[in-house]
């Protein structure tokens, strides 16, 4: 692969925009971005970026494949970093860490990055490492916001990148098999699909002061995109999950797998025509700011996407999650035939009229190994989860977000109100006040919030007649760390 110095890269590559002024301003130096097929006995060379969580099964993950190596790590906390290669260095095997993504995205000696960091940086660093000539296996969701979502699919394409969304259920045969057999008409029309994320969420506390970030942290390089604040928690790490300038909520995080599930059940390649969100951070107040328990309706023409989260338990005296119809993490899917429970990544079970277990699909896949072949072939269509499709499934969950802030909090008669016309929202609504009431939450004094009904463009990604709601389809992005206009 060719590799040119920066003033050459800088005549010829969009990296030259006045949107991004990238490499003067950060530094970062070009590799070649023109695609080739590797050959197969020449090892793909894997840099993993963000490894205290998720990270730690990429690195496993793709070590585990022959003909990989995983040649660099990169984490903005130099312990973590530290830490890591001398795991490496201790197994005899030779790993340059980096603290800066820019640096990283120098090394000529690096084919794929493997992105597992908070979602905020997930985008920008699938278009840096793609116009840096980098491939790209970004974990979920691909965006914070539904335009930096679309700007990662056109980079892909213009630099012509492979870039697969860890949705791993996608390379799951059982899923596979199940999906493709409801969708042949096998079990009738299909009614609904329901995403379910009933997964234990307990509160972050509530912190008196600003936290001190440890030494250790590059704390400019983690806020990266969004604003550098005093962080109002107790943990940096993981529960950024449940603040909306770096997080997404569990709609975002855990279940933006069972969105995509959902998604690919019905066959929606474009986002839903209107979109509509109930909900609320009830049951404790703490320093979070994303709700804990959700009600989403995605009115496809064909069949609607319904989605539940609740992080909250059965009960306030039990520690166990609720299940709908055996799934808890997972997605239902009601046909004139019956009913097929998704409950994991990788099964499904089909059910008759009267309940009756007809039949089943279980086998997991692995979704490292079919980002490896695609890195091969050069072919982004051997992709079980490529770019597209990591954005539109996550773009469904920031429409429902959006629809959630946009909304008030009302009395439950003025919510059950407003959706007594939605026979879908309506149900939900009233299993979700029976959950609430088993937790002693009282929504009369902690009301729920009403979200705003959505009008979308599905073709263009955009809201019909709603200025309000188009603001928020990205954000005010804090230089350098700038997705840009024109990738």
């Amino acid at each position: 692969m060719k590799y040119m110095d920066r003033r050459s890269f800088l005549k010829t590559s969009a990296l030259a925009s006045a949107s991004l002024s990238l490499l003067p301003m950060l530094g970062c130096k070009s590799t070649g971005v023109h695609a080739r097929v590797r050959g197969a006995n020449e090892d793909i060379r894997i840099a993993v970026v963000g490894f205290n969580g998720r990270g730690r099964s990429h690195i496993d993950g793709f070590r585990n494949l022959k003909g990989v190596r995983v040649v660099a790590l990169c984490d903005v906390d130099q312990t973590v970093l530290d830490k890591g290669v001398k795991e490496f260095k201790d197994r005899g095997e030779n790993v340059t860490g980096y603290q800066d993504i820019r640096k990283l995205l120098e090394n000529p000696d690096i084919d794929a990055v493997s992105l597992a960091t908070p979602n905020h940086w997930h985008a920008l660093g699938t278009i840096w490492a793609a116009q840096a000539g980098k491939d790209v296996y970004a974990e979920k969701p691909a965006s914070h916001n539904i335009w930096e979502g679309r700007q990662a699919v056109e980079a892909a394409r213009k630099y012509g990148r492979i870039v697969q969304t860890g949705s791993q259920s996608r390379s799951a045969p059982g899923l596979q098999e199940a999906i493709a057999w409801i969708r042949a008409g096998n079990h009738g029309k299909i009614i609904r699909a329901r995403g379910l994320c009933y997964k234990r969420r307990a509160s972050i506390g509530k912190a008196d002061q600003p936290l001190v970030v440890p030494s250790s942290i590059d704390f400019d390089l983690w806020c990266g995109p969004a604003p550098k604040e005093p962080v109002m928690r107790k943990r940096l790490h993981y529960d950024w999950h449940w603040v909306w300038p770096s997080g997404n909520g569990d709609l975002g995080n855990q279940g933006v797998h069972q969105m995509d599930i959902g998604r690919w059940v019905l066959g929606e390649n474009e986002l839903a025509p209107s979109s509509f969100s109930i909900g609320g951070r009830l049951g404790y107040d703490d320093d979070g700011t994303t709700p804990n328990t959700q009600i989403v309706v995605h009115a496809y023409a064909k069949a609607p996407l319904i989605f539940e989260v609740r992080g909250l338990p059965t009960s306030c005296t039990s520690d166990q999650m609720d299940k709908y119809h055996g799934a808890g993490i997972g997605v239902v899917v009601d046909c004139e035939g019956g009913r097929v429970v998704i409950p994991s990544y990788h099964s499904a079970i089909v059910f008759d009229k009267e309940g009756k277990e007809i039949k089943k699909f279980d086998e997991d896949g692995d979704h490292f190994a079919n980002f490896i072949k695609a890195v091969r072939s050069r072919k982004h269509t051997d992709l079980n989860a490529d770019i597209n499709d990591g954005h539109l499934s996550a773009a469904l969950c920031h429409t429902a977000n959006i629809s959630y802030r946009l909304g008030r909090k009302l009395s439950p008669d003025q919510i059950r109100e407003a959706t007594r016309n939605n026979s879908e929202m309506a149900e939900a609504l009233g299993r979700m006040e029976e959950h609430l009431a088993a937790n002693q939450v009282d929504v009369k004094k902690t009301p729920a919030t009403l979200g705003k009904v959505l009008k979308v463009d599905g073709k263009k990604e955009m809201f019909i007649g709603d200025p309000e709601a188009s603001q928020m389809l990205t954000r005010e992005y804090r230089k350098p760390f700038v997705v840009p206009k024109k990738v």
